[in-house]
């Protein structure tokens, strides 16, 4: 695909089920959704959106139901995964499209899998970083994760009761981005042996095991204003609602038991990702449960932030893998 004249990115808010979704959109041509994970916005693609812009592409970043200038239900079973994945159907038909190649980062990725999986007729192909893709099945995702820990708790787990972490992160912001950030990022994470940052003391707090001082250097302090500015703003329970209801995902993706996701597919996890590591034996499974996978990518000595701490890399693994995509 030849490249197309680009201009700056266009901010705006189109209608969907819950209200308003707010999204970025740069370039002209096929429409590349993107969507983000927690705790971020569409502003984790900021690398991404003029690159794909002019190799030729409608690329559109959005915030996430209950991110940033998103509609933000107070209810939390607004947050489902059937909910979302109309959010994005709506966004693709309130854009003038019928159909489009979704890519997700995070939870974006799972929201971006589960798209695809349900809504096949708009979603012709789907990229998934750092999160791969499980197809549903096993026990409930809430009693899986209790017998996980042993003496300490999970961070899925921790997250799940109403303000509870809202009252460990909303006192300071952007301390506990910038914690956060720093404990899943290649250069600043703990070192191997040291507690392990994903899990909570009994009676403690995530932020307890995040680097102290240290911001990963893909962020700026200018950056890391503008992730810090959003969530002063909206507050995190709409950012923390989609946790809140893995066991209603679980319940309503029933009719999904072990389905594949048959379009062409890509993968980019980092090497140095939980995400990653710890879900090896769904990335091997991929032949099963990923049978269009074109393209599939650890980047060597990568964290969780993949798209923000290896720009150049990933853009060129996109803009490669969508460049072969059939029409």
């Amino acid at each position: 695909m030849s490249p197309s004249r680009t201009t700056g990115p266009t901010h705006r808010l189109v209608p969907s089920p819950a209200g308003r979704i707010h999204l970025v959109e740069q370039g002209a041509g096929p429409l590349v959704l993107l969507l983000h994970g927690f705790p971020e916005s569409w502003y984790s693609w900021r690398h991404q959106l003029p690159v794909l812009a002019a190799a030729g592409y409608r690329a559109v970043a959005i915030d996430v139901r209950g991110y940033g200038r998103s509609s933000r239900p107070e209810e939390v079973t607004a947050y489902r995964m059937f909910d979302l994945v109309e959010d994005n159907v709506a966004v693709v038909h309130a854009l003038g499209e019928r159909s489009a190649v979704i890519v997700g980062h995070d939870w974006g990725s799972t929201i971006a899998a589960n798209s695809a999986l349900i809504r096949p007729d708009v979603f012709r192909a789907v990229g998934l970083l750092s999160v791969p893709y499980l197809p549903r099945g096993g026990p409930r995702p809430s009693e899986a994760f209790a017998q996980l820990c042993g003496d300490e708790e999970f961070y899925v787990s921790y997250f799940q009761k109403p303000g509870r972490a809202e009252a460990e992160i909303e006192p300071d912001v952007r301390g506990w981005l910038a914690g956060f950030y720093a404990a899943l990022s290649a250069d600043t994470m703990p070192a191997a042996g040291a507690p392990d940052p994903h899990f909570v003391s009994r009676g403690g707090t995530l932020r307890d095991r995040f680097p102290a001082g240290r911001r990963p250097a893909w962020l700026s302090v200018e950056e890391l204003d503008i992730y810090t500015g959003e969530f002063e703003r909206t507050g995190m329970s709409g950012a923390l609602g989609r946790y809140r209801n893995m066991d209603r995902d679980w319940e309503d993706l029933a009719d999904f038991e072990g389905a594949p996701v048959t379009q062409p597919s890509l993968f980019i996890g980092g090497s140095r990702d939980a995400s990653t590591t710890w879900l090896a034996d769904a990335i091997a499974a991929y032949p099963a449960t990923l049978p269009g996978l074109l393209s599939s990518h650890i980047l060597d000595g990568c964290g969780h932030w993949v798209q923000q701490e290896r720009p150049t890399e990933v853009n060129r693994i996109l803009t490669d893998w969508l460049a072969v995509l059939p029409s």
